[in-house]
């Protein structure tokens, strides 16, 4: 309640916004300065239910009272120095993403079902505990569930595996089940009281875009699902950079009918989230229990494959 009166008390500041308008553009997403300046007059008319010149006057205002702060490179090349990195628990795997999954980042895996992506969600909720020198960041977990695959008892298999106590390990990853994007959503704002008091180093959410999917249906509800899956991944990204953790998301595939020849696996969530997550891997099942990890997409990662296999102990090469 706090966070809506700031928010309200933020947008009051522009002509011809008054209470009801803000309460509007609140609900529709349009919650900072920095959204509205970026905003078109004609969307910010329609959902505030104002002319279109005042919308254009609030733009105008918005976009002179957000500063913008420019950082040298070298100042960026120090931030990176602070990055942290989880072992996904394989060597190969590790070395393909360029020495495990990153701090300050999103990481997404996708693929069909069963392929392994839960799998390296729980392997990553026990070797973030590690210690930094085997590969971890001595820290806890939050894993967000959107589709009731958290299991304890995987945990506890993969912590034995690792010389860990089971009991201690399950005590540091929180869980949460939703069953909607608002809770989803909330669930995620909501961090932000937990996360300046808590030595959270990752947080897992899986599946990322299985309720958007599920209640957004249509090409009708398309703009509507991608607005708030962009302003959902974006605030993932904001608690990773702030409080230097890392994000690992998984994400459903569907068959692309327009690619004729090859693999037609596609990932659900369209452009917004191929330019939201900073490494992007494709997963899928080989024999046995071994699985092909194929690096997609990454800003300082060539393109490969690498074999990983999925044991009762959890994820190795």
């Amino acid at each position: 309640m706090v966070g809506k009166k700031k928010e309200e008390n933020e947008l009051l500041q522009l002509p011809g916004i008054g209470e009801a308008t803000a309460e509007k553009l609140i609900q529709n997403g349009f919650d900072t300065i920095e959204k509205i300046a970026v905003a078109s007059p004609f969307e910010l008319a329609e959902i505030a239910e104002i002319s279109v010149d005042v919308a254009k006057r609030a733009i105008e205002a918005a976009k002179k009272m957000s500063p913008t702060y420019f950082e040298t490179a070298q100042q960026v090349y120090e931030r990176r120095k602070q990055i942290g990195r989880i072992t996904t628990g394989s060597k190969a795997l590790d070395e393909l993403i360029g020495g495990g999954i990153e701090t300050q980042a999103i990481t997404e895996a996708y693929g069909r079902f069963g392929s392994g992506k839960t799998q390296l969600g729980f392997q990553l909720c026990v070797n973030v505990q590690l210690p930094v020198d085997k590969g971890g960041l001595e820290g806890s977990a939050i894993f967000i569930d959107t589709e009731a695959t958290f299991r304890p008892e995987r945990i506890e298999q993969m912590a034995k595996a690792k010389g860990l106590d089971p009991m201690k390990v399950l005590s540091n990853i929180k869980t949460l089940r939703v069953t909607s994007t608002s809770q989803q959503i909330l669930a995620v704002e909501k961090l932000e009281e937990i996360l300046p008091n808590e030595n959270i180093k990752l947080i897992v959410v899986d599946s990322l875009t299985s309720l958007f999917r599920a209640e957004y249906i249509g090409r009708g509800a398309l703009g509507e699902r991608q607005q708030k899956l962009n302003a959902h991944v974006h605030k993932l990204q904001s608690l990773a950079d702030r409080y230097n953790l890392a994000v690992y998301v998984t994400n459903q595939v569907m068959d692309n009918p327009a690619i004729l020849f090859g693999d037609p696996t596609t990932p659900i969530g369209g452009n917004v989230l191929a330019h939201a997550a900073t490494t992007r891997l494709y997963i899928r099942k080989g024999k046995d229990n071994k699985r092909i990890v194929r690096l997609v997409d990454s800003p300082n990662m060539p393109e490969g494959e690498c074999v990983i296999k999925i044991t009762e102990e959890g994820i190795s090469d």
